[in-house]
């Protein structure tokens, strides 16, 4: 064979250099062959020869192509231009020139791509280009032969090119896929012809090859769907069809051909759904399910090890890790939403997302996986991610990447050397990245050992070390992805905890909410994902036992309390109501609406304690919320009843007034429209049963402690009374601290029109003008306003404290009726303090309205006539006679004492009336009231005093009625009963109705 290479030093030195000698002289002799007389310029041109070694070495392809076609070699003759990149616009610049002085435009297009690939590629080799600048530049050259190819196809309607994948990114390989999509605006047939013809220029195959692979199965339904689409159909999927993957890659869409307009529109509502306000969290799990599905396809064919790209500590594993942080931090962060993968790891770096150690190990890692990924395309220019097995091989690649043998170690095993130590830190990092983005930013120095974490216990704050100590031995013992987690945010974890109010209680609820696998694998992705929620997670765990109860029953809410937005926001009663009836209506029995009540009213308690342990709500938010959380649980129950007639709920004391607090009751009136004892028989099941549905312990817990002891006669009385009994209650019976209650009343659950007439009628008798005197108001005796503006209804009785005390006002007004009473000892520790007489006038008005409020109103003096005889009871103690106050005719301000009845058949009538006053006084010289244990309690009644009670609150004929004051059981059977209801005329003679208010009253 005759030589053709030229006897020189400096061409046999470049040969010798190379990383395959014996290719490189066979590359030159072919191509010394094909062109005469380019051996005399690769002597005289140092760049040129070096190209054509480097260029026979690494690629058989441009090998090929440039010996078939000479102008291959005009951007290596100049030595000026080869050293400086080419941008879009140069390309399109010499494309455009190259295309004019042609009739055949697709195949010129093919030979000035070849000719460009030769530059970057002979740029790349020479080491006259970094990784990003030539990804940069291939991705330039490709979107200008998109361009070019756009116009060849000449669309009818105006039409663009959409680039994803690594077009989209700037960051192409030598042998991508080109990754497009189409978007148009106007005839879906002629941009489907479009399409097809741009496709056609550059993927068809001739004798100069092809342009680009150009791949359109990243659009809506793949191979299926039509090629090219309008903004509304691509609105529409993304809407309603699309997967996670498919909005994921919408990160890399940049326009990069045709109608600018239309590829900005498109990009602009591509944005909206890859950054929406709120991110599902099942897009987080669909991406690490995504990428572990791809991990063990490759593990069962073996070659997980070996694969660049997708494989363990590969290419993807940078990507998925930074994409993945794009998408959970991007939405609030434009900064990092950069396409190209080195740039937007940097940016998370520069925001904090990424510590920058790591970031630097990244983007160190990903240039050298790169660069074996281009090494390996640029060989034949096949798409070839995965090392070869063979030995041979992969030797020639490592020499091409770069590595040479040395004394110590060959070039292969320096290869492998380095490419393990990559694949290592990039899956360790990735694993990082996966679970939290601000770990070691947030831990500051890195991972904590335990036994360093046990020496500073004490230093944070916790009390009991050995708890402690197996709280953390649990939490991060074994090899688990867990435990790992867990040791690397040790540090962080007891610095959150020392900040709560009680370190030990929040690191054993810790330890609690992390039990079992699942639950573990969950919560230590959540505590890597989002640091500020696990944050938070530990001062509520720290702060509340009740709060982490909730929170280990419900341990999604550790997403929410990553969300700003949802975790301030306030929610509206509305909002309440609507989703306890959404979580009562699926179920259609009574305990499963019970349970259902109450998890509801335990996920959202533990929303608003987070939120006021965390402080980012004030105690009026809170009681405000509160209150309506208990709007809507009361609205849900009582709808799940369906009351038959009209019901309403009216909310008392700190409901009403919407500041409850967590461990308030719930003080509630019943109320309802209806005049019948079948209305009446209605309500009062309605009553009992909503209160059972509240208040009732179940093992889901309880939703509301409720109480309706604010009710007219308290919990003696009727659950439910109609508008009617209300009203009737409110002018003759009830007392100033029943209207003063009714301040705060509020209509909270039921029938709008009957808790708007139940406000109607009771607003009067609340806000009244003026004030009758027994409510404390103008009265002589009081002091005058304490402090400058004070309302004068407001004022304060000037009456020394013993005297205004209970015990010190019950001597007074019954120790001359009652020695028992008079010898009653004032509560332990009271002073006597000698008053100079102030005492005595404010005891006498107590004592005066107390005889009132005992006198009924509109009964007659006590007449001339027959008196029943009553034998004297066993017990009975005499009074004076002139207690009695025989003959003495009621004060007009006097409040009777028998309460208000729903049922006028059920009134005492005028006659009975009297006959109860004239019996009044002799029963009173037969019982006596006596403190037992600090209880108030009646002597027994006489049988006499029972039988009277009896006829005079029964009519006759009115069998089978029941108490209508919610007596201790109902009278039936003609009245007889072995308890005596509350309220009753018994009640009434005997003048006890006072203390009946106050304290717990039973009869024997």
């Amino acid at each position: 064979m005759v030589e053709t290479i030229p006897d020189s030093p400096e061409l046999t030195g470049a040969v010798e250099r190379s990383a395959d000698p014996l290719a490189a002289r066979n590359g030159l002799r072919q191509l010394f062959e094909a062109h005469p007389g380019l051996a005399e310029e690769a002597v005289a041109v140092p760049v040129l020869r070096d190209a054509l070694v480097a260029i026979s070495v690494a690629s058989h392809s441009l090998l090929t192509g440039i010996v078939s076609d000479a102008t291959a070699l005009e951007p290596l003759r100049d030595p000026g231009a080869l050293a400086v990149p080419r941008t879009c616009a140069d390309h399109s610049v010499s494309l455009a020139i190259a295309l004019t002085a042609t009739d055949d435009a697709p195949a010129e297009l093919r030979r000035w791509k070849r000719r460009q690939m030769v530059r970057i590629a002979a740029r790349d080799l020479l080491g006259l280009a970094d990784l990003r600048t030539v990804g940069a530049e291939l991705a330039d050259l490709a979107q200008s032969c998109l361009g070019a190819a756009l116009e060849i196809a000449a669309p009818a309607v105006p039409m663009a090119v959409v680039a994803m994948g690594k077009l989209g990114g700037r960051e192409l390989n030598y042998a991508s896929d080109v990754d497009v999509l189409f978007v148009h605006d106007g005839s879906s047939t002629d941009a489907e012809h479009a399409a097809r013809a741009l496709l056609g220029v550059m993927t068809s195959p001739t004798a100069d090859g092809i342009v680009f692979r150009t791949d359109a199965d990243l659009r809506p339904e793949g191979r299926s769907g039509a090629l090219s689409r309008s903004i509304d159909a691509f609105d529409a999927y993304w809407d309603r069809w699309a997967q996670t993957w498919e909005l994921q890659a919408l990160i890399k869409a940049r326009p990069v051909a045709g109608d600018p307009s239309l590829g900005a529109l498109f990009v602009e509502r591509a944005e909206s759904r890859v950054w929406p306000e709120v991110m599902d969290p099942d897009a987080v799990r669909d991406i690490r399910a995504m990428k572990s599905r791809t991990e063990e396809m490759l593990r069962l064919k073996g070659v997980q090890e070996r694969e660049l790209k997708r494989g363990r500590g590969g290419i993807r594993d940078i990507e998925f890790a930074v994409q993945l942080l794009q998408l959970v931090h991007g939405r609030h962060d434009p900064s990092i939403r950069s396409a190209n993968t080195l740039e937007a790891l940097e940016a998370l770096a520069v925001a904090g997302y990424v510590p920058v150690a790591d970031a630097d190990r990244l983007d160190t890692a990903y240039e050298w996986l790169r660069l074996v990924e281009h090494r390996l395309q640029l060989q034949d220019e096949q798409q070839v991610h995965t090392l070869p097995a063979d030995e041979g091989a992969r030797t020639q690649l490592a020499r091409v990447v770069g590595f040479r043998d040395s004394a110590g170690s060959s070039a292969l095993e320096q290869f492998d050397s380095t490419h393990s130590s990559h694949q290592t830190v990039v899956r360790l990092i990735h694993e990082q990245l996966f679970f939290s983005p601000l770990l070691e930013t947030l831990a500051g120095a890195g991972p904590l050992p335990l036994d360093a974490a046990e020496e500073r216990l004490t230093a944070f704050g916790f009390r009991d070390l050995v708890r402690t100590r197996a709280a953390l031995a649990e939490l991060t013992a074994g090899f688990t992805r867990r435990s790992r987690v867990m040791q690397q945010l040790l540090p962080v974890i007891l610095d959150w905890l020392s900040a709560s109010p009680d370190p030990d209680l929040g690191l054993l609820q810790l330890r609690r909410l992390i039990e079992g696998p699942t639950r573990s694998a969950v919560l230590a992705r959540q505590f890597r994902e989002t640091p500020v929620a696990a944050e938070r997670a530990c001062r509520v765990l720290g702060s509340s036992r009740v709060l982490g109860l909730a929170l280990h029953r419900q341990p999604d809410f550790l997403e929410v309390l990553a969300d700003d937005e949802a975790l301030t926001a306030e929610r509206t009663r509305e909002d309440l109501v609507d989703e306890a009836l959404d979580t009562l209506d699926w179920r259609e029995d009574e305990d499963g609406r019970r349970a259902g009540l109450r998890r509801f009213k335990r996920r959202h308690l533990l929303r608003i304690g987070a939120r006021d342990v965390l402080g980012l709500a004030g105690v009026e938010t809170t009681g405000r919320e509160l209150a309506h959380l208990a709007d809507a649980a009361v609205e849900a129950a009582l709808r799940s009843l369906e009351p038959a007639v009209p019901f309403a709920v009216i909310g008392m004391g700190r409901l009403g007034g919407r500041e409850l607090s967590y461990a308030s009751d719930i003080d509630v009136l019943f109320v309802y429209d209806g005049d019948s004892p079948s209305a009446f028989d209605v309500a009062e099941r309605v009553a009992t049963r909503l209160m059972a549905a509240i208040g009732a312990t179940t093992a889901e817990g309880q939703t509301f402690r409720i109480d309706a002891d604010l009710r007219p006669e308290g919990k003696h009385g009727p659950l439910a009374r109609s508008l009617d009994g209300y009203r009737a209650y409110y002018e003759r019976w009830a007392l100033p601290w029943e209207f003063q209650s009714l301040l705060r009343a509020r209509p909270i659950a039921g029938d709008a029109d009957v808790s708007a007439r139940f406000m109607s009628l009771a607003e009067p008798h609340v806000y009244r003008s003026p004030l009758p005197v027994e409510f404390g108001a103008r009265d002589p005796s009081h002091q005058g306003p304490r402090g400058e503006g004070a309302d004068p209804d407001l004022r304060r009785p000037a009456v020394p404290p013993e005297a205004r005390s209970r015990v010190a006002l019950r001597r007074r007004v019954h120790g001359a009726a009652s020695p028992a009473a008079a010898r009653c000892r004032p509560p332990r520790g009271a002073r006597r303090v000698d008053d100079g007489g102030a005492r005595r006038p404010a005891a006498r008005r107590v004592d005066r309205g107390r005889r009132r409020r005992r006198t009924p109103r509109g009964v007659p003096p006590l007449r001339e006539g027959p008196q029943l005889p009553v034998p004297p009871h066993r017990h009975a103690r005499r009074l004076p006679p002139d207690r009695l106050r025989r003959g003495r005719a009621p004060s007009p301000h006097a409040r009777s004492h028998s309460p208000p009845s729903d049922l006028d058949a059920r009134r005492v009538p005028e006659a009975d009336a009297t006959l109860a006053h004239r019996r009044r006084a002799r029963l009173l010289r037969q019982g006596v009231t006596l403190r037992e244990r600090g209880k108030r309690r009646l002597r027994p009644l006489a049988p006499e005093a029972m039988d009277l009670c009896h006829s005079a609150r029964t009519p006759a004929g009115s069998e089978g009625l029941s108490a209508p004051y919610g007596g201790r059981s109902a009278l039936r059977d003609g009245g007889r009963s072995s308890y005596l209801p509350t309220g009753c005329i018994a009640c009434l003679i005997m003048g006890h109705r006072t203390w009946e208010d106050q304290h717990e009253t039973s009869h024997t």
